[in-house]
Formats: structure tokens, sequence, C-alpha cells
């Protein structure tokens, strides 16, 4: 079964946002993370939710997915971030 990771990220200071985003890049290649989403245009169609930056990656296996999340390279990146950025992160699982 594919699992998901969806992310609403505020980004509050987009010069050091870089780090993470080069941190985060390693992390998601080292774990074989596809990415179908990462920073586009949003269009609101239904409701009053306005993301700011969304983010949306595929995993093979909802345990793949948690194994990236709590990997040492995808926490370098959560430090790099912190202070920098707001994260709103959800692992769903597929169908």
């Amino acid at each position: 079964m594919s699992a998901y990771i969806l992310a609403n990220v505020k980004v509050t200071n987009p010069e050091q946002y870089e780090d993470y985003r080069r941190l985060s890049t390693l992390a998601m290649k080292e774990h074989g993370a596809e990415v179908l989403v990462r920073g586009g245009k949003t269009t609101v169609l239904e409701g009053d939710w306005t993301p700011e930056r969304v983010v949306l990656l595929k995993f093979p296996t909802p345990g793949a997915a948690q194994a990236f999340y709590d990997s040492p390279e995808y926490g370098a990146a959560r430090e790099a971030r912190e202070g920098i950025a707001i994260m709103r992160m959800v692992l769903i699982e597929g169908v």
C-alpha cells in the first residue's frame, strides 16, 4: 500500500530555508521519495484552507514514509528548519 506525506509550510526566512530544502532533498533521495508537489501554485476550490507552500511526497509503504521522517538525514533537515518555517505535516495511507 502506498503512502504519502503531505506538508503545508509557512516559510518565515526564505534565505535560510534553502539549507532545509537542500538537506530535505538529500533525505528524500536517500529514502526513495517520489516528489509529486513541491511549492506549486495552489487554487482554493472549496472551504477556507489557504495553504502557503504545499509539498506532497509518495512512498511505496507507510513504513517507508515513517522511516524517511525518522531518519537521521531528515532529522538534520528538521534541525536546519527550526525557527525559519512553520511545518504542518501528515502521513496518509494510500489505496
